[in-house]
């Protein structure tokens, strides 16, 4: 069921992806507009994770699970009906509220189950090729809806397997919770929640916009100060959202901060190649599709691996050649144009999945097993949540870098073509506004060809940067996962965690080793 779980919970992800360019035509929005497509499901997800996490562990797991898959449901019947942007904004922001639920109870559900720091790390390793391969059946799914009916039949997917996974739960998943569990941290869930919309908020408007407007900086202003209370809120409460102690082990942190960089430069990413495939390569949505999944397909193969050999191999070792592998494929990408063929790509798109496949099984795993097992759930959780701000901030930053360098290099390149001086006056003023998508809205008569020609240049150009500030997070990554997870880090540490059982308390009643030497 955990299995079930989190495919449930990712399907959407690549299925939306693959169809930016279709909704964005049918719905005519703007680049900001249609980053919140992506934006509307991983917001709620990451603000809402660790609180489904605790809800769960107190009220009991598998109504916390069951609860996550009626809100699936909710969403993709939600935007399957959508004929507005906003609608789709609803349905998505359900569907993340569903995820929310269902990603921290799957690995509480498992490490509930599989006690065994090995065995579980199997089990974590299947957890994690479910994941991916929710991503690779998505595209290939939405792919062939896309070329026989319109975009909102992607959205009939999710329907029957949540219906299948919610009559097996209720029949079949006993419940459980975890021992001596806390009370829900309100405080917490407030401030948290407000931190990471505002931030994501300020910067997909800031990006759209400019990062001077009033708005924008109120945004970043209410994120600073929510943050701020909520590390207050958290280091004072009896009973925490997050235990801030976690972070004294390395292994969490490590795990945790490689995780939020590595999905900021990677989500961010795929939105962006997304869109190359539409915009650049005018392929449809199954074409891409296919193309996406070479990297998920790969990563799919390798996660499986890694679940098997991590009691063998050190985590710090494949997390950081994981690494520079994709630091490396992002690099190879640069020389990608609007005629570079499926088979130059498929070799650079395969690297980018090995590597994504060899972080994702032992980065969850290590973040588990790094802490006393009663802080299994909650370390889960967090590591999740922290994943999922960077993989909401990666379609805004990325977004906002893509269209604010494409739009400025926009007028050379129609100059380049010899475009008409006021056409080129009025290409420029629309992408301004609406950014390159608006481009269709134009009457563009004979010179259409070079005026798209020059949208792709324009593209491109956007597109290098992303590659190049996506290689940079994933190295910085890799050079953090390299100094973070050295072995002889946090052996003979113990993380205090506020009277939970097997771990260190303020009362002095059992101590718990916390280190990153020894694998899920």
């Amino acid at each position: 069921m955990a299995c079930l779980g989190v495919f449930v919970a990712y399907l959407p992800v690549t299925s939306v992806s693959v169809s930016l360019t279709a909704i964005q035509s049918a719905l005519s929005t703007t680049t900001s507009q249609l980053a919140w497509v992506s934006d509307a499901f991983v917001l709620p997800m990451a603000a809402f994770i660790l609180t489904a996490g605790v809800f769960g562990d107190v009220h009991g797991r598998r109504k916390v699970f069951v609860t996550g898959l009626l809100f699936s449901a909710a969403g993709a019947a939600t935007s399957l009906t959508a004929h507005s942007i906003g609608q789709l904004w609803t349905g998505q922001a359900l569907s993340g509220l569903g995820a929310a639920a269902l990603l921290p109870t799957t690995l509480a559900l498992i490490s509930h189950a599989v006690p065994d720091h090995r065995e579980r790390g199997k089990f974590i390793g299947i957890w994690a090729m479910c994941l991916l391969g929710a991503l690779a059946v998505g595209g290939v799914l939405a792919g062939t809806i896309l070329s026989h009916v319109g975009w909102r039949w992607i959205f009939l997917v999710p329907l029957p397997v949540v219906l299948v996974a919610v009559v097996v739960s209720l029949r079949c998943l006993p419940e459980s919770r975890a021992p001596r569990a806390g009370r829900l941290d309100w405080p917490g869930q407030i401030t948290a929640a407000l931190a990471i919309t505002a931030l994501v908020y300020g910067v997909i408007e800031g990006g759209a916009g400019s990062f001077g407007d009033t708005p924008v900086i109120a945004a970043l202003a209410v994120s600073v100060v929510s943050g701020v209370l909520f590390v207050v809120t958290e280091r004072r409460s009896a009973h925490p959202m997050l235990d801030l102690a976690l972070f004294r082990s390395p292994g969490f942190t490590a795990t945790t901060l490689v995780a939020m960089i590595m999905f900021l430069g990677m989500i961010g990413f795929f939105f962006v190649l997304s869109l190359y495939f539409g915009m650049v390569q005018r392929l449809d949505t199954l074409g891409a599709a296919w193309r996406l999944l070479v990297i998920t397909g790969a990563a799919l193969i390798v996660s499986g691996i890694a679940g098997r050999v991590m009691h063998r191999l050190s985590p710090r070792l494949m997390i950081t050649t994981g690494l520079l592998m994709v630091t490396a494929a992002l690099l190879t990408l640069l020389g990608a144009d609007a005629g570079t063929s499926f088979g130059s790509l498929s070799w650079r798109l395969l690297l980018l999945g090995l590597g994504m496949g060899l972080v994702t099984t032992p980065m969850t795993a290590t973040a588990v097993a790094s802490v006393p097992h009663p802080l299994a759930g909650m370390a889960a959780a967090g590591n999740n949540a922290f994943r999922q701000v960077g993989g909401a901030l990666g379609p805004a930053v990325l977004g906002a870098l893509l269209t604010g360098r494409a739009v400025s290099s926009l007028p050379g390149h129609l100059a380049d073509a010899g475009v008409d001086a006021s056409l080129t006056g009025q290409v420029t003023a629309v992408t301004r506004d609406g950014g390159l998508g608006a481009v269709s809205s134009i009457p563009l008569g004979a010179e259409a060809g070079q005026v798209w020609g020059a949208v792709s240049e324009a593209f491109l150009d956007g597109m290098r940067v992303c590659l190049i500030v996506s290689a940079g997070l994933t190295f910085s990554a890799a050079l953090l996962a390299f100094v973070l997870l050295h072995p002889r880090l946090g052996r003979g540490r113990s993380v205090n965690v506020g009277g939970e059982p097997g771990a260190q308390v303020s009362g002095g009643t059992e101590r718990r080793q916390v280190g990153t030497e020894t694998p899920a």
